[in-house]
């Protein structure tokens, strides 16, 4: 049947409540895919102001059924529309009867800018599952309704010619949807499902491709016959029988043999010439040239590096350092030798300056038994930082841990505009160019992992893999290993890491989603790669977004397909968010958002590099602001011009008109090429690079880098075993939690807890008080009594000080989730109860907030701890002192989340965002 109107699909719970409160009417209802039972439905009906939610489950034999409804005797129904006919019936259990359904709005065809695509990808039209019904019962609809559904697959049909290069075979499939489908729809429903009319109008279609196919076909039997083994002469000659000559009536099947065929020779014919030519190389004792094994690539040694600094007010000096022999060198100007040299060992600390963004303090052991600090201050912010990349990289080769504590991460995304990429990607590869770059001293240094993200990339995946580990390999002497690929069509993403981290890795899982036309091709949409890095998880996505200014919207909504329907990370953790489901999730891409504004002020603006102006009306920060997307996302300054639309094959200038049969496009320059990341509270990612190359000039884009250092865990070992003495373990309580949460049910709730640390998931009970005082949100809490006590599986606070607790607050009767959060576990720990505030999240949206009071306890034998390597590096000492009972543990203080973001203007009186009531002071 045509798609019902009062059937929503896969919209969200918080877009449903909006619909029905919108709608406003007792009795006003609408169908949803339900979020916690697959395959299952979600009846969500509006009374008194309140939406009730019903599921509606299929039994082992697809009846549908609603469920939870106390008291009621359960019917039973083959389709959705039956059950729905049903209960618009008075007396059916429900709080009232469905009386007004609110129907899903129409998605207007929509032309994509560059003739990609031509309909939008948001929530189209589908026809309503019909479990067990058979052949369904839009095939009983009258004469009428079929030829009403020929003329709208028609009029689909229309819609696509004008970007497709395929005319002719439009032309078969335009006669097939005018004149015969109605046959097959006859056919079919007297139980005929063969779709013999389509079958002859695909045949006649298919006829140029037999023709080629038989072309190419006799091409490769010719070369495979050239490496046969010689025929015996006794042996009768075999005859070959083409496909073609098989039959002379083409059929489907036909096609499908010949294509099978032609991919059987071709991925054997490789082996078949191997095989020859070894048998000849053996037959004929052929000495090969002896070649001897190259040996394995090794690292570049680094070569020392000097600084020039000031010391004090007027004197200068040099600072040296060499990170193979584990030193830096202080040397004044002007003498021969250096004053002082200070092994890496000694180096306690070093303080970054906010207010001087070239100043650091450096802090080491001097004998005996005196610590001394020294300021030094750099020509600038850039060498500042190579300095103290320098020294980290210094300690991190010199330490005797066996698993690293910090790596550093490489993101790159480029649209390649279909065109092979040029000989050397150097600038993009070691973040040369535009922007926040890497300085010349620390530019080669090779990076733990590379993450490299492509749209419309025409190179074969193979091809495009073995070309970025060439250039690596030219580049930093390493031979990268590839930890996954995942391609949809031109769309690509690449992870190499150096070969002594491939053990480190594991549960790799790679995942993609289409959101070109209707959500079916893949011309547009996005590729992801997920995996753990010992005991760290980390997530990457790529994506290809919607084009065009005017498109915003729909990009936002790309956005939201993607994250509800990429499927990454641990399967455990399906039911939350996904960007909560990684420490660490960086989402690049072309996102095609553009600037609102006029070309011609734009193109003055970049002149004069006037960015901040040009980033105000950026659209995704505008839309980031609003709530809209990426939530939470950070993204590194941008300090680098516009990397789209240019001339090809220079830099110097914009080509922002773009000529099509329809009219004159104008594509402003724009930053469509980003890089984002959120990582789970108290994690360490510092974003060290971020920019655009200047030199490579084959597409209209130019590449975008960005670099991170990315604080890591390894698997944990225990220095006792768990339960060898009888000293209680630890354990986590709760004294509170309190939530406001977004909607209109009025439904009891639980919490769910998930964690690493925890050998399952745990569940607190109903919530103990409830109160909706402002319409349309929920206030709900939990006392110390219905929320479980938490052990993890071990009580070091080395481990627990590395963990997080994903929340989950589900209603009781449909336990679909009204928001999600992540806790750190390290601010946590102590013998008094801290307090914390967050944010929930569900499916990209930000639905409510939560705080509470809980605390981590831990065995007193197992409070030891250890510096991590990126804990000696620190900013600008704070005066304030430590709290005399503050745990071992170094801790960064609790950030306390601003009541609202800065970019959105204070609310006079009312309450504008539920998100932030709590904060707000809202009974």
């Amino acid at each position: 049947m045509a798609a019902a109107s009062w059937y929503h699909r896969d919209i969200s719970r918080v877009v449903a409540e909006e619909l029905l409160a919108k709608a406003g009417r007792d009795g006003c209802f609408l169908v949803r895919d339900s979020e916690s039972v697959s395959g299952a439905y979600a009846l969500c009906l509006l009374f008194q102001r309140h939406v009730h939610t019903y599921r509606i489950l299929p039994d082992d034999e697809g009846l549908l059924s609603v469920q939870t409804i106390q008291g009621i005797q359960a019917k039973c129904f083959r389709t959705l529309p039956d059950l729905i006919g049903a209960y618009q019936q008075p007396n059916n259990g429900l709080v009232t009867p469905l009386l007004y359904p609110v129907h899903r709005a129409r998605q207007a065809a929509d032309e994509d800018s560059d003739g990609e695509d031509g309909r939008g990808s948001g929530h189209t039209a589908s026809a309503v599952p019909t479990w067990g019904a058979g052949t369904g019962a839009w095939l009983s609809a009258p004469i009428a309704g079929r030829t009403h559904i020929s003329q709208q697959l028609h009029q689909r049909l229309q819609e696509q010619v004008h970007s497709s290069p395929a005319s002719d075979f439009m032309g078969f499939m335009a006669e097939y949807l005018n004149h015969h489908l109605q046959l097959d729809l006859e056919a079919l429903r007297h139980g005929h499902p063969q779709l013999r009319h389509l079958s002859t109008a695909l045949v006649t279609a298919c006829r140029a491709l037999h023709r080629r196919i038989d072309f190419t076909l006799a091409g490769l039997e010719t070369l495979a016959r050239v490496f046969d083994p010689p025929a015996s002469p006794r042996s009768p000659a075999r005859e070959q029988v083409s496909p073609s000559r098989a039959t002379t009536a083409p059929n489907l099947e036909l096609l499908l043999n010949k294509i099978s065929t032609v991919n059987h020779l071709l991925s054997s014919l490789e082996k078949k010439v191997l095989k020859s030519l070894q048998e000849t190389v053996s037959r004929h004792n052929l000495a090969l040239p002896c070649v001897a094994a190259a040996p394995p690539p090794t690292a570049k040694p680094l070569a020392v590096q000097s600084f020039e600094v000031k010391v004090g007010k007027l004197q200068r000096a040099a600072l040296t350092v060499d990170v193979e022999s584990g030193t830096v060198a202080i040397t004044k100007k002007g003498s021969g030798s250096p004053e002082e040299t200070i092994p890496q060992d000694k180096i306690l600390q070093l303080i970054k300056y906010q207010s001087v963004q070239s100043k650091v303090r450096l802090v080491y052991d001097r004998e005996p038994q005196r610590s001394l600090s020294r300021d030094f201050v750099f020509p600038n912010a850039r060498k500042r930082e190579a300095f103290c990349q320098l020294l980290q990289l210094m300690k991190i080769q010199h330490s005797n841990l066996d698993e690293p504590d910090l790596i550093s991460v490489y993101v790159g995304t480029w649209n390649m505009g279909s065109t092979p990429p040029p000989r050397s990607l150097a600038s993009w590869l070691t973040s040369r160019g535009l922007g926040r770059t890497q300085d010349e001293t620390t530019a080669c240094i090779p990076h733990d992992i590379y993450v490299i993200g492509t749209q419309e990339n025409s190179l074969g995946d193979r091809e495009w893999v073995e070309f970025l580990r060439a250039s690596l390999k030219t580049l930093m002497a390493i031979d990268y290993r590839v930890v996954a690929l995942q391609c949809l069509w031109s769309i690509k993403i690449v992870v190499l890491v150096k070969p002594e981290h491939e053990r480190r890795i594991s549960h790799v899982h790679t995942s993609s989603v289409k959101t070109g036309i209707a959500n079916t091709l893949g011309n547009k949409g996005a590729v992801g790669v997920s995996f753990l890095f010992n005991g760290t998880s980390f997530g990457f996505i790529n994506c290809h977004l919607a084009s065009g200014s005017e498109k915003t919207h729909r990009r936002n909504q790309n956005y939201s397909d993607i994250l509800r329907s990429l499927v990454l990370g641990d399967k455990r953790l399906s039911a939350f968010d996904l960007t909560l489901r990684f420490t660490h999730l960086f989402w690049f891409g072309d996102l095609n958002y553009r600037l609102d504004m006029d070309v011609q002020d734009i193109l003055a603006h970049v002149t004069k590099k006037e960015f901040e102006t040009l980033l105000a009306v950026d659209q995704l920060n505008l839309e980031r602001e609003k709530n809209k997307v990426f939530l939470r996302f950070s993204e590194g300054d941008i300090s680098f011009p516009p990397t789209y639309r240019y001339e090809r094959g220079s830099r110097d200038s914009y080509m922002w008109q773009k000529f099509k049969p329809t009219g004159v496009r104008i594509n402003v320059p724009s930053w469509c090429d980003r890089i984002l990341w959120k990582s789970h509270p108290e994690t360490h990612v510092v974003c060290k690079s971020y920019g655009c190359t200047d030199d490579i000039v084959t597409s209209d884009h130019s590449p975008v880098f960005a670099t991170f250092e990315v604080g890591v865990t390894s698997q944990f070992v225990p220095k006792k075993a768990p339960g060898s003495d009888p000293e209680p373990l630890a354990c986590i309580e709760w004294e509170s939690i309190e939530v406001i949460v977004k909607t209109a049910s009025r439904s009891k709730c639980y919490i769910e807890f998930h964690s690493y640390c925890l050998e399952e998931a745990q569940r607190s009970g109903e919530n103990t008080s409830q109160s909706c005082d402002i319409p349309g949100f929920l206030k709900l809490a939990w006392s110390a009594k219905s929320l479980p006590m938490l052990h993890p599986i071990l009580p070091d606070l080395e481990y627990l000080g590395d963990q997080h607790l994903l929340l989950s607050i589900k209603g009781v009767e449909s336990c679909e989730s009204y928001g999600e959060c992540c806790i750190a576990m390290k601010s946590m720990i102590g013998s008094m109860a801290q307090q914390f505030e967050t944010f929930l999240f569900h499916r990209g949206e930000e639905t409510g907030s939560m705080r509470g009071w809980m605390k981590v306890r831990v065995p007193k034998d197992r409070r030891s701890t250890r510096e991590r390597l990126y804990e000696w590096i620190s900013f600008e000492e704070d005066d304030a002192e430590p709290a005399a009972d503050a745990p071992t543990c170094p801790k960064p203080p609790l950030q306390r989340l601003r009541s609202r973001p800065r970019s959105l203007p204070e609310a006079a009186a009312g309450y504008t965002n539920p998100a932030y009531f709590i904060f707000e002071g809202v009974p």
